[in-house]
């Protein structure tokens, strides 16, 4: 199993406020590691944020090298960076706000496992569908929920943006975990909504599966983003076990 992964400006913003992660070989004890942050506020505040959640997620490893659930663990790596991000946030008043999303995976066992917070995003595609297996918390996904507006209006509604849960914004934070047996999956895709708001499912299943090496499926995906505005941060990560 391999991961790659890339992390791009886009061609609007000034900076770039995502982060990701990328280890095939740990870290230790995890057999592996893949993590995409989107992080937000003003003032590289976003970039603080989401690089800050990375960093004491990681080293929260160091630390605690033991484990009974994966994905406890992994929650609780993610509940003291969370501590660590709203810390910063409350000690600076240039960061007040800040905060990130979180979409994190590892494969232990031909299981994936993972933790979620935000709108970024982590899909599996077997050789039939591209399946997102995360929930957006974001108001748009909430109104969908609801009724209020269809899946198609909130591809384009003014507030698409605005999500209802981060790291770092409040004290404490619920985290989405779960796991998936992986028999029938082919690729693993973590990425934040500067890919998936300016390229369909459609487009990004026909790149998993074209006839490319996956570091060339990544750069493809957000060129792709790119080229249709590039309107956000683009963050990608794809894992596999085929075509490396």
């Amino acid at each position: 199993m391999h991961g790659f992964g890339k992390s791009d400006v886009g061609k609007v913003r000034a900076s770039n406020e995502d982060a990701i992660y990328v280890n095939s070989d740990g870290p230790s004890p995890l057999a592996n590691l893949f993590v995409v942050a989107d992080g937000m506020g003003g003032h590289k505040a976003g970039e603080i944020a989401s690089t800050k959640a990375i960093s004491v997620f990681c080293e929260y490893f160091n630390d605690h090298t033991s484990f009974i659930y994966v994905e406890e663990y992994l929650a609780n790596a993610l509940l003291q960076a969370n501590a660590h991000v709203h810390e910063a946030a409350s000690d600076d008043v240039a960061f007040s706000g800040m905060g990130t999303t979180f979409s994190a995976v590892t494969v232990d066992e031909n299981n994936l496992y993972y933790i979620h917070v935000g709108d970024s995003r982590i899909y599996i595609a077997t050789d039939s569908e591209l399946k997102q297996i995360t929930r957006d918390h974001s108001l748009v996904a909430e109104m969908t929920e609801k009724g209020i507006i269809t899946a198609e209006e909130a591809l384009h509604h003014p507030e698409k943006n605005v999500i209802t849960r981060a790291i770092g914004t409040d004290l404490h934070v619920n985290v989405d975990r779960g796991y998936f047996p992986l028999a029938d999956v082919k690729y693993i895709l973590i990425c934040s909504d500067g890919l998936t708001n300016m390229v369909t499912d459609a487009e990004i299943f026909d790149v998993l599966f074209d006839d490319t090496a996956m570091s060339d499926k990544v750069d493809i995906l957000v060129a792709k983003a790119n080229e249709a505005g590039g309107d956000d941060n683009i963050s990608v990560i794809v894992v596999g076990w085929v075509n490396i």
